[in-house]
């Protein structure tokens, strides 16, 4: 089925980009999310009239987004944890921890955002990037800190 995308989809296309997806894709996920619409003679005419509009609207996002990119890359990250003898995290850091992280420094981040190619399993800083719009990646380091242990 042809649409029209409304909207930037992940692994899908860029919002005006007319795409070929699956009829149940766009039956049960992207029209009725209004993320995109059937690709007809009637809707190309409509859709050149919002194009416009939506356009501007994109821009506003980019530059909030790259806002927002600039103060959490000034920002410094620190969490600690439990460290084996051989100097491996108990456990590891997720896309989860790092999301709690941001909260507690007062930034909203979905952790689907956030593009670790693996857990962290070791001490020392790590740069993390995170998708703020499909347009606009930040990369942030976070010191994985040592927690000393009480004898």
């Amino acid at each position: 089925m042809k649409v029209i995308l409304r909207a930037d989809i992940t692994n899908v296309g860029r919002q005006g980009k007319i795409k070929d997806v699956a009829a149940g894709f766009a039956r049960n996920f992207l029209l009725p999310k209004k993320l995109a619409m059937e690709a007809t003679p009637q809707n190309l005419k409509i859709w050149e009239r919002e194009k416009v509009k939506l356009e501007k609207q994109r821009e506003e996002i980019i530059a909030n987004a790259t806002a927002i990119k600039e103060k959490i890359e000034k920002v410094s990250f620190s969490t600690k944890v439990k460290v084996g003898e051989n100097g491996k995290i108990f456990g590891s850091i997720t896309a989860n921890h790092i999301a709690k992280l941001f909260d507690q420094e007062g930034f909203t981040v979905n952790k689907h955002d956030i593009l670790l190619p693996a857990p962290i399993k070791e001490v020392g800083k790590q740069t993390i990037t995170i998708r703020l719009h499909p347009e606009v990646l930040a990369k942030v380091e976070v010191d994985i800190i040592e927690e000393k242990q009480k004898n």
